[in-house]
């Protein structure tokens, strides 16, 4: 008993753990970690949806040749790229908050698991209204306004009729 190991009390792995600080945070350090997480999500969407406003003038611009009188065009495509980087984010943020909550990290996680739940459910309700989307109906040839002349060959109503005119 001269040892000073036989002091400790408990089995090997117990002293082992114990002498291991634990990965839970401290204090206030999950909720600051977890504002600052949403803070720099909120941030990334911004970017993103900066990114895809520019991308979505830019894909007009080129659909009408460059030219600024051309009309736009009557349907150019239903565009799935927003969906698949807000889905991308979402399971970015999942990920993270899958982490934080195996590291004992439970106000981050929990934050990151509301903030991922946000991004799928606005991620489902684009997908849906983009599919739900329908061309628009084309327009109809417009009625010609020019008043027809009578018709002057000498015959019934009927003739005229047969004629076009």
């Amino acid at each position: 008993m001269t040892h000073s190991e036989s002091r400790l009390p408990g089995r090997p792995d117990e002293r082992a753990s114990a002498a291991r600080p634990s990965p839970a945070p401290g204090g206030c350090a999950d909720p600051l970690v977890a504002v600052l997480l949403v803070v720099a999500e909120a941030a990334a969407g911004a970017l993103l949806a900066i990114w895809l406003m520019v991308r979505g003038l830019t894909r007009r611009h080129e659909a009408t040749g460059g030219k600024v009188s051309a009309p736009p065009p009557a349907d150019p495509g239903v565009d799935w790229t927003p969906v698949v980087v807000f889905a991308v984010l979402a399971l970015l943020v999942a990920c993270v908050a899958a982490e934080l909550l195996r590291s004992g990290w439970y106000w981050s996680g929990g934050t990151q698991v509301v903030v991922a739940v946000a991004l799928g459910v606005m991620v489902l309700a684009t997908a849906v209204e983009e599919s739900v989307r329908e061309a628009p109906e084309p327009t109809p040839a417009p009625a010609p306004t020019y008043a027809s002349p009578h018709c002057r060959s000498g015959g019934d109503s009927d003739e005229c009729a047969r004629s076009g005119r």
